[in-house]
């Protein structure tokens, strides 16, 4: 009989993986939806992608830090009638999303993939029903996505924060948008409405620093009971994650955006965590799957250094 030769981690999420939701800490959730992408579509391919190389990663953080122990439960895919998520309409699309939300909402930590940025709503909407007070909303995108209707959707990828800010208890005060360099008309009128939203262009950030950004951000976050960061990963510059429908250039590096989430993670209840708008079939080398998964596997590592602590123990 052959022996393998690999590594134990060459297995889903490198061996983090549980059968059993019960007792796990990540509930993870795919919605591999991107029927309302107004440009390149492919975000769909996503969360399999993202899953396929999770085995060629080792359970570590960048700091050297072990993910053993960590309980991370793959709940699998949205999926529609047929088996599939693309014949979903969007107001099936949200009934399933939502269904499965609630599903491993009990679990200390979600996270979401994409699939299209639209996909955020019906993750945050089911935050939003179970956190008692004010939830904090942080959007990291190279686009605002305040449109009120776009190409006559109001499900638009380009319209999620509007939708998002219209839920009961995610006020403009505790929102938050880093990395913004594209603009519209509607979106400008918007922001000049609602003062209160905090906005960091990403030149802004690039001649400020991250620090400052940051310092300038974390009061706006204040006093909530819960954060929601959702990350469409065009945030980053092309140089970093080609692969996405929408790029813009003069983005984030990688090493810029880990600094930001570090510190959020750190110093905020952050209780969900999404990425979207990876298209795998623009990816060259899986560059962006893998910042994607850089992105996943170190908010792994302060989930558990959270836990760590409030268990009493230390990393």
């Amino acid at each position: 009989m052959r022996m393998s030769n690999d590594p134990p981690h060459r297995r889903p999420w490198s061996g983090l993986a549980v059968s059993n939701p019960k007792n796990a800490d990540i509930g993870i959730l795919g919605i591999p939806y991107d029927g309302a992408a107004s440009f390149r579509k492919g975000a769909a391919q996503a969360p399999a992608r993202i899953r396929a190389q999770t085995p060629h990663v080792a359970p570590f953080t960048e700091r050297g830090v072990s993910l053993a122990g960590l309980r991370v439960y793959d709940a699998g895919d949205v999926l529609c009638g047929d088996g599939s998520v693309t014949a979903c309409d969007w107001q099936e699309l949200t009934k399933r999303s939502s269904v499965m939300v609630q599903e491993i909402l009990p679990l200390p930590f979600l996270v979401a993939l994409g699939g299209d940025h639209s996909v955020t709503f019906p993750v945050v909407q089911q935050i939003s029903r179970v956190t008692n007070g004010a939830l904090g909303y942080l959007h990291i995108d190279a686009h605002l996505d305040l449109m009120n209707a776009f190409e006559g959707l109001r499900h638009s990828h380009a319209c999620t924060a509007r939708r998002v800010l219209e839920l009961p208890n995610v006020a403009p005060e505790h929102a938050a948008f880093l990395g913004i360099r594209s603009w519209l008309d509607e979106e400008i009128a918007f922001l000049e409405a609602h003062p209160a939203i905090h906005v960091e262009a990403a030149a802004t950030l690039a001649n400020d620093g991250v620090a400052a950004v940051l310092e300038r951000t974390l009061p706006f976050f204040h006093n909530v009971d819960a954060v929601y960061v959702t990350v469409d990963i065009d945030a980053l510059d092309p140089a970093y994650a080609p692969g996405t429908g929408t790029p813009e250039a003069g983005g984030l590096s990688t090493r810029d955006l880990l600094h930001i989430l570090e510190s959020m993670f750190k110093l905020l209840p952050v209780r969900a965590l999404d990425i979207v708008e990876v298209c795998p079939r623009l990816d060259p080398s899986d560059i962006t799957t893998f910042a994607a998964i850089k992105l996943l596997y170190e908010a792994f590592g302060w989930i558990h250094a959270r836990q760590g602590r409030s268990n009493g123990t230390s990393e």
